[in-house]
């Protein structure tokens, strides 16, 4: 009886397994929105470092139907990951506009990378991960121009960015105005270590100097 079950148990285990690795046999997960749409797609482009993230940046923002991943703006006509032949990784998104419009897109591709990265985002770098949008008729490229302004007149605006995003930094520093942070070679270094990209020994050493001040009563940082 034992070995009946056994068996029983091993049959189940395999036509299960066997299930999965079908998509014949497995179940569907049914897509709510296929029914939905009243009208046809829209389709944008974007390219903001690797196209995996990418693709994951835009995949839950409501009113996007599909996303897929590919290479643009480059010579090559098969491009290849070590052979890209100029062509930038891009998520190709496929959107309803009667849920989001194509300035909504916008505002979610500047909100999930950092634009003034040349070559690259974060550990990603070579120049297939540069940021660019491709548009598709003179509204498009409106809106992406006047987009692209606005960033730019903030990255103006954010001088050493990282420090400032660091309030506690910039108490220990007396909350300098921005026209000293611009000439300190204080912020300077604080910038830098704010976004963890000095040398390990400078990091190491500001990290004892900020142990020191908060043991000895918060004065104001003065010298690294």
């Amino acid at each position: 009886m034992g070995l009946r079950n056994h068996s029983l148990l091993s049959f189940l285990l395999f036509t299960f397994l066997f299930s999965l690795s079908d998509p014949t046999l497995g179940i569907r997960i049914p897509d709510p929105t296929r029914n939905q749409r009243s009208g046809p797609v829209k389709v944008a482009v974007f390219a903001l470092g690797s196209f995996w993230r990418s693709e994951a940046a835009f995949g839950c923002v409501p009113g996007v139907v599909r996303t897929s991943v590919g290479y643009s703006g480059g010579t090559k006509s098969n491009p290849e990951y070590r052979n890209v032949g100029g062509h930038a990784e891009c998520v190709r998104v496929e959107y309803d506009p009667d849920v989001i419009q194509y300035k909504q897109l916008l505002d979610v591709f500047w909100a999930n990378h950092d634009s003034r990265q040349v070559f690259g985002q974060g550990p990603d770098v070579g120049d297939q991960y540069r940021s660019i949008i491709f548009t598709n008729g003179t509204l498009e490229a409106r809106l992406a121009a006047a987009s692209k302004e606005r960033e730019q007149t903030k990255s103006r605006s954010s001088i050493k960015f990282e420090l400032k995003r660091n309030r506690f930094l910039q108490q220990l520093i007396g909350n300098m105005p921005d026209l000293e942070l611009v000439t300190s070679s204080l912020a300077a270094k604080l910038n830098g270590y704010a976004a963890e990209l000095c040398p390990p020994e400078i990091q190491k050493k500001i990290d004892s100097k900020i142990d020191d001040i908060l043991k000895n009563g918060w004065p104001i940082l003065r010298n690294i």
